[in-house]
């Protein structure tokens, strides 16, 4: 082989890499290095003065250079906060799945399929502050007779008493729920419809004309077709919920015990000037957050080899 083909062959090797290049730049400077930095700051004291074994107390159980995960993870506050992440994680994904499942089934039997799914799908269309906003005011309760948030008006126009949706902890973090779910609820409908719309027609019309009902076709033919979609829509909505943090920052900022693990990071690093802390709770919603993004692109790939 002689000079030019060596120098050809090269060239051509090294093509893939420079048009990897930028993206291996951009990766390297917003997540590489801001990971690992974020590593070592949760291994750090308060004040980035000194390792975090420094913040040990004297008759405490103390876990050296990782003190700081110690807390993130035994802390009374952080097992509220992971309490209410469980609890998000059990209701809102569930109600958006099942709700977006249910409207994009019945919304493709009405003529008017594309208006129902825009409206359902509006709420999307605000930012997450602005829905905070727009439900506080809904949930909005006080001690007069008069109500100005709307729930509260009607209550107590039929007669009941108002209700303090935010600051009593039986049901305030369902309340903030509630508008998780309102808001998402659109997403799911668009993906969960758009996977129905892939299901054979003709399968549909000959299990119905073998004599089963829309229950047995929706239960038997629909929901095994479209299971890989629903599949991935629910570990998206698992890793939305984890980082959850407009909605409970903007209606109680995690009072009233609706903390949750991305607010109490935000109140670390800026209310409590504490980045070792709030780096330890975002390493470990970091480690949360990967096995299931894994799954998902796991599942994106599977869904590839069999189209």
């Amino acid at each position: 082989m002689n000079k030019n083909s060596a120098g050809i062959m090269h060239q051509k090797s090294m093509t893939p890499w420079l048009y990897l290049l930028p993206a291996l730049i951009v990766m390297a400077t917003f997540i590489v290095y801001p990971g690992i930095n974020t590593f070592y700051l949760s291994i750090r004291n308060n004040d980035n003065t000194g390792w975090a074994s420094t913040r040990c107390m004297q008759g405490q159980a103390c876990w050296g250079i990782f003190e700081n995960y110690r807390y993130a993870l035994t802390s009374i506050v952080m097992q509220t906060a992971f309490l209410n992440n469980l609890k998000w994680i059990l209701l809102m994904v569930s109600g958006t799945v099942a709700l977006g499942l249910l409207i994009a089934v019945l919304a493709d039997k009405v003529k008017y399929e594309a208006i129902a799914k825009s409206i359902i799908f509006l709420p999307m269309a605000i930012s997450f502050v602005g829905a905070g906003v727009i439900w506080k005011f809904m949930y909005n309760y006080g001690s007069s007779q008069v109500q100005i948030g709307l729930l509260n008006a009607v209550i107590t126009a039929l007669g009941g008493q108002p209700v303090s949706w935010l600051t009593e902890p039986q049901i305030n973090t369902i309340a903030l729920i509630v508008v998780g779910v309102w808001m998402w609820t659109g997403f799911c409908m668009t993906i969960l419809a758009s996977a129905l719309k892939g299901v054979s027609v003709e399968i549909l019309e000959a299990s119905r004309v073998d004599g089963a009902n829309e229950w047995q076709v929706f239960w038997k033919i629909m929901v095994p077709q479209i299971l890989p979609t629903i599949t991935v829509v629910v570990t998206t909505m698992v890793i939305n919920v984890l980082k959850i943090f407009d909605i409970v920052y903007v209606m109680t900022g995690g009072n009233y015990g609706t903390e949750v693990i991305a607010n109490r990071m935000y109140t670390e690093m800026y209310k409590n000037y504490d980045p070792g802390r709030a780096s330890a709770i975002a390493v470990i919603l970091i480690i949360v957050i990967i096995p299931i993004m894994i799954m998902n692109i796991r599942r994106f790939q599977k869904q590839e080899e069999t189209r």
